[in-house]
């Protein structure tokens, strides 16, 4: 089983006190935002089940959700919008959403540990970890706000855009999303640079 306080630790033996997780959620779909989520826990904080978001069911993300958001120090969950990826390409977007996700936090971190192996511009020390929520406890646990707050926010779209169907593939490209953006083309949370391809095919 692997360690998920291993890195933060070596955070703290190096002089960084608050040591906050990165991670975002929804870089892939064809529709919704980006989101991003900044954590910092307490040191040590044990919460049975921490895992990497996409390693989790539903049931148990959503419950990792509550006991995160009441036991983190500081957290912060902010958006990048669909009309942002299209204006400045997903990896800005997600940028700026982890930019948003940092200063919601209401404090300044010593360090940030990052999942993936792009570095965003934070202002303040970066660590990037590939595979990182399956690594770093701050990270895991920023992994499963993101992707919670994100999945919460596709299942209220849905109710404006039932055609869709948003609750279940949350904006992913499944067949049923592809079936409906033939029928009824793009509603306005659609991300217009994403869909290029699929409609030059067409």
């Amino acid at each position: 089983m692997t360690d998920l306080w291993q890195i933060e630790r070596s955070c703290f033996e190096g002089g960084f006190d608050l040591v906050c997780g990165i991670d975002e959620a929804g870089r892939g779909p064809l529709a919704g935002p980006v989101c991003a989520a900044a954590v910092i826990l307490p040191r040590d904080t044990q919460i049975e089940g921490l895992n990497d978001s996409k390693k989790l069911s539903d049931a148990k993300r959503r419950s990792l959700y509550d006991i995160i958001t009441r036991e983190a120090y500081a957290y912060g969950v902010a958006f990048a919008s669909e009309a942002e990826i299209d204006e400045v390409n997903i990896l800005n977007a997600t940028f700026l959403a982890m930019e948003r996700a940092v200063a919601a936090l209401g404090l300044q971190p010593d360090i940030a540990l990052v999942d993936g192996n792009r570095r965003p511009p934070l202002g303040m020390p970066v660590q990037t970890l590939v595979g990182g929520d399956g690594l770093s406890a701050s990270i895991a646990a920023a992994s499963i706000l993101a992707k919670v707050t994100r999945d919460r926010w596709m299942e209220e779209l849905d109710g404006q855009y039932p055609q869709y169907g948003f609750a279940v593939h949350k904006g992913y490209g499944t067949k049923r999303h592809y079936a409906a953006l033939t029928e009824f083309g793009p509603c306005p949370i659609h991300r217009r640079s994403f869909l290029k391809k699929f409609y030059g095919e067409k």
